[in-house]
Parts: C-alpha cells; sequence; structure tokens
C-alpha cells in the first residue's frame, strides 16, 4: 500500500475512529451518561451537576491519560525497535520501567528496613510519583553516559536490561523483608491505573509528554536513517551519537513519565508498533509515527472503556485488559500477513 490516498483515508479513518471511541469512554462507567449531555457538559450547558462532577473531573481526565498514555508508549516502542532492529524491543528495555517500580519499591516497602521513617509518607500519591521519576531518572542518567561511552546500540541494549534485573532482584530483596500491607500496596500500584490523575497532575504529565513528542518528531530523519544499519546511516552523513542520544531521551521522557503517573502498561508499547506497521505496509517513521499516536491512543481508549466494566461499580487491572485484548490482535494479524514487517 504506497497510494498516499490511501494513507490519507486511512488516517481519516482513524482519527474519526478515536473521536467516537472518545466519546465511548467518556460515556461507560458505573453511570451512563448520554452523549448529547456529555457535549453539553463539555460546552458548558449541562445543569445536571451530578454528571458535570463526574465527566470533568473525572471521565475527562482520565480519557486524556488514557490518551497521552497509548500514544506515548506507542511512540517509545516504535523508537526502540528501530534502535535496536528488534522487534521485540519495547519503551522499557532501557530499565526504566524497572527504575521507576524499584523507586515505587523503597518507598511502600522500605518501613519494614528502615524502622517505620517512611510510614508517614506511604499515603502520599505524590509521593509515588516521585519515587517513580527520580528511580526511571537515576536509570536514564545511568543510560545516557553509557551512550555516549560504547559504540554499539545492542550493548546500550543489554546493559539496560541489566539494570532490569539488578533492580527486580533489589525489589524481591524488599519484599521479602514487607508485610502483607506493604507488599499490596505495591502490588496495586503495579496494576496500573489512568483514573486517578487530577487536572493539575494530568498538565505535568502533559507538559512532559509533549517534550518526549517533540523530540521524537526531531528523530524521524534519524529513525529513517538507522532502519538499514547504523553503517549505512553513518554513510549519509548521520550523527549516531546525537541521533542515539534523541531517542534514547525521548524514550525515557514518555515511558519514565508515563509509568509515574499511571504505573507500568503492559503490552502497548511492544505491540502497537506492528500492528500499525502491518495495517499501513510501511517502515516510513513519517507515516508510522503519527499513525503510531492515533493506533496507540484509540486502543489505549477501548481497553479503558473495556476495564470499566460498563454499568459495573468495579473496574478491571488495566494492565490485564491491554495483555488479553491485544497479544491476541497481534498474533492474528501476524499470522494473516504471515511475516512481520520491519
Amino acid at each position: 500500500m504506497q497510494n498516499p490516498k490511501k494513507y490519507q483515508l486511512i488516517f481519516i479513518a482513524l482519527i474519526l475512529l478515536l473521536i467516537v471511541c472518545f466519546f465511548i469512554n467518556i460515556s461507560l462507567g458505573s453511570i451512563s451518561i448520554p452523549n448529547k449531555d456529555i457535549l453539553k457538559t463539555i460546552l458548558g450547558t449541562n445543569d445536571n451537576l451530578s454528571w458535570h462532577h463526574i465527566i470533568i473531573n473525572y471521565r475527562l481526565p482520565k480519557a486524556f491519560t488514557a490518551m497521552i498514555v497509548g500514544s506515548g508508549l506507542g511512540i517509545s516502542g516504535l523508537m526502540m525497535q528501530t534502535l535496536f532492529r528488534n522487534p521485540l524491543a519495547g519503551p522499557f528495555v532501557l530499565g526504566i520501567t524497572s527504575g521507576a517500580s524499584l523507586g515505587v519499591a523503597i518507598v511502600t516497602m522500605g518501613a519494614s528496613l528502615f524502622g517505620g521513617v517512611l510510614l508517614g509518607v506511604l499515603a502520599s500519591k505524590w509521593t509515588l510519583v516521585m519515587a517513580a521519576t527520580l528511580g526511571s531518572f537515576l536509570v536514564l542518567l545511568t543510560v545516557l553516559i553509557v551512550s555516549t561511552k560504547v559504540r554499539d546500540a545492542m550493548a546500550i541494549l543489554i546493559i539496560g536490561l541489566m539494570f532490569g534485573s539488578i533492580s527486580a532482584a533489589l525489589v524481591n530483596v524488599l519484599s521479602y523483608f514487607s508485610s502483607a500491607e506493604e507488599l499490596q500496596q505495591y502490588f496495586f500500584w503495579g496494576f496500573g491505573s489512568l483514573g486517578n490523575l487530577s487536572w493539575q497532575e494530568l498538565l505535568i504529565l502533559f507538559v512532559l509528554y509533549a517534550l518526549g513528542i517533540l523530540l521524537s518528531l526531531a528523530a524521524i530523519k534519524s529513525l529513517n536513517s538507522l532502519l538499514l544499519g547504523e553503517n549505512y546511516a553513518k554513510s549519509l552523513g548521520l550523527n549516531i551519537k546525537k541521533s542515539r542520544l534523541i531517542i534514547i531521551t525521548s524514550t525515557s521522557l514518555l515511558a519514565g513519565t508515563i509509568t509515574a503517573f499511571a504505573g507500568p502498561i503492559a503490552f502497548i508499547g511492544l505491540a502497537i508498533p506492528h500492528i500499525t506497521r502491518q495495517v499501513f505496509s510501511t517502515s516510513n517513521h513519517r507515516i508510522l509515527l503519527p499513525a503510531v499516536f492515533l493506533f496507540g491512543a484509540i486502543i489505549m481508549l477501548i481497553c479503558d472503556s473495556i476495564a470499566q466494566l460498563p454499568t459495573s461499580d468495579y473496574t478491571l487491572p488495566i494492565n490485564a485488559i491491554t495483555s488479553l485484548i491485544g497479544a491476541p490482535v497481534v498474533i492474528w494479524l501476524l499470522v494473516r500477513k504471515r511475516k512481520m514487517m520491519f
């Protein structure tokens, strides 16, 4: 499919689908709200104060968070798969999530080791966000330093995986000495959540997310050059170290910030780029990047809508839904196409 008109039609269809999924997501929940009342609330003409509070203070922030999480992780995964030329690479291969998880583990489970000093801050959501941010930042800083010292991109990938192993080992040590209550709090954080952000928190998330997106747009030419390998990219005059630094920084900003605010979200970063490549049949990042943005946002909205269990007061863990819904879709696409686009 190389016809630009066909691409345009697909993009138009995806934008319309995104709008539909956005309104469906807002309308679902323990209380069903008709779409016309949602529009009235957004336009400020709805007199139902209860629905106004639910939509403005809960459902709209959650829907926007879902779009940010889906698109950000999808773009991060796309950049990592291109940089390392590895179809199994995702946004968390650099150890960013592991660093964030270790930071949260120290706060939630470290009280047993540090004599209760941290017990006073366990209930603070901002404490968990700051701990996850600091953990991911420290890993990012280390990876950036390493990226300037080594020439092989695969070495960076392996080092990132080793950081992940070290972080997981430290989390296991903390878990061993922790109480059931502390383990439960860390366990629930690991489920991931889209519905806990206020407008102020969402604004902070969006600013950092926007910085990551801008860096990814600046890296499009580099990503296209890297498709045929670093040696070919060098022959085109590409500064490998600079390009690698931009890509890693963009990925870390997106994945680290999203993990800090929404927890570790599985599947999206790994699978969305593959789904997009199968649909568009191209490796041009000028097309793939906006397409991954749309697919990630749409699929995350769909997964969140399913997780809400419409007409029920219960909400399923978003991580479970992203894997249960997404993995079979990827398997079906790969079997139907019979080969992986990369």
